[in-house]
């Protein structure tokens, strides 16, 4: 039978995973959060916190929820934040979310619908939770635990510590975030806002994973310009973008490529195409754990353009790189109390934590570079994020949810 705090966990979970939430990427560029959704479920977070009896809440317009939990304590300590966002990716379907509890898992391959199976065999992880708790898909959308899950386990903890004052504590700050899945989350984060001195985003995966370094990102948006003609009067004159488009994306190196890298290695990724032989629009998206490594691929493509111009006579490529985030591994080094409480709550809690890296980026990479703020990253209990086998595990979202209390309890002494 499930405690009282599983219960409360699950519930929030579910409850916030049947509220559409899936950003956009071309809204957010006038549109901040990128979708109604996201506000709906900031309102309702900010409901329930003063439900809770938290007094010290705002939801600024820049589409963040900030509340502060006072201290208990009679030591002066630093604020310590836990951060997650509320939005989910579109990689596949984000919204119409249906999830299905299986409250005691027996083993074996999950049958999500006629068609769509979660087996063992790629997911040897199940293997762990028989007998457990799982949330799973109705095999059409996401679930969303990246990061709803990370939200409901701050929710049950701030609830915990709401409940239970005999749990010391210092200033406990909740922040949640919308748009961190387009990148553009914190490019209006109101820092003026916030208090705390170190922060944890909640947004990790599989149970009991921490990490403390990610990717340098960069963003490059390539425009190819051709010359239009009649096809039947081309030769000599037609200059065809999408072939153009064609040779710089499969002049990209195959063997660094996110489908061909791991651990430490980082990738070109032709994102998204759009257009016709007059005119394409192409994203690429660059990742890599040393920068410098970052800005030799972005002069790579800049010479590619050159190399496309120069073989397609005529035609133009203009090309833009944007710096996205950064690898907050520095930070972290600088400022090793945060990552030093977060293995000392997970001791005391007996967990064996296992520090990875991030082969991608959370808000918190852009908060420790932009601010100076070292801001770990801890799991949700989540397993294969942004697709439709992703599913959860409630012991792991419930760990999740213990780590965050005791961190609080260890930043106060």
């Amino acid at each position: 039978m499930s405690t009282p705090f599983e219960s409360d966990l699950l519930s929030r979970f579910l409850r916030y995973t049947a509220i559409d939430t899936m950003s956009d990427e071309q809204a957010v560029r006038t549109k901040s959060p990128s979708t109604e959704g996201q506000w709906d479920l900031l309102r309702l977070l900010a409901q329930e916190l003063g439900e809770m009896g938290v007094e010290d809440i705002q939801i600024a317009d820049e589409g963040v929820v900030i509340a502060r939990l006072p201290s208990n304590t009679e030591k002066k300590v630093p604020t310590v934040a836990f951060m997650a966002h509320v939005d989910t990716a579109d990689d596949v379907p984000g919204n119409g979310v249906k999830a299905r509890v299986i409250d005691a898992y027996t083993g074996g391959d999950i049958p999500l619908n006629d068609e769509v199976t979660l087996s063992v065999s790629d997911n040897p992880s199940l293997e762990a939770y028989i007998g457990e708790t799982l949330i799973v898909t109705d095999g059409t959308t996401l679930l969303g635990s990246d990061d709803k899950a990370g939200i409901a386990e701050i929710m049950s903890a701030i609830r915990y510590l709401v409940d239970n004052p005999q749990v010391k504590h210092g200033e406990v700050e909740v922040i949640f975030t919308t748009d961190e899945e387009t990148g553009a989350g914190m490019d209006n984060f109101p820092y003026d806002k916030i208090r705390c001195e170190y922060c944890y985003t909640i947004d990790g995966g599989g149970r009991h994973r921490i990490e403390s370094e990610c990717f340098n990102a960069a963003t490059v948006n390539v425009r190819f310009e051709g010359i239009s003609y009649h096809l039947g009067m081309a030769r000599g004159r037609l200059v065809n973008a999408l072939t153009m488009a064609a040779y710089f994306v499969n002049s990209l190196p195959q063997a660094e490529s996110p489908e061909a890298t791991d651990e430490r290695y980082g990738y070109y990724c032709a994102q998204t195409i759009s257009g016709t032989a007059t005119a394409v629009d192409l994203t690429i998206y660059l990742r890599d754990f040393d920068l410098d490594v970052l800005n030799r691929r972005i002069e790579a493509l800049k010479a590619l353009a050159a190399a496309t111009e120069a073989l397609y006579h005529g035609g133009t490529v203009h090309l833009d790189a944007t710096h996205v985030y950064y690898n907050m591994a520095m930070i972290a080094r600088n400022k090793p109390f945060a990552m030093e409480n977060l293995k000392e709550a997970g001791r005391q809690l007996g967990f064996e934590l296992t520090e990875q890296l991030i082969r991608g980026g959370t808000d918190g990479a852009r908060m420790a570079n932009e601010q100076n703020i070292p801001c770990p990253n801890i799991f949700t209990g989540g397993y294969n994020l942004h697709s439709v086998y992703e599913w959860a595990a409630l012991p792991a979202m419930v760990d999740a949810a213990r780590l965050i209390i005791k961190i609080a309890e260890v930043g106060a002494r």
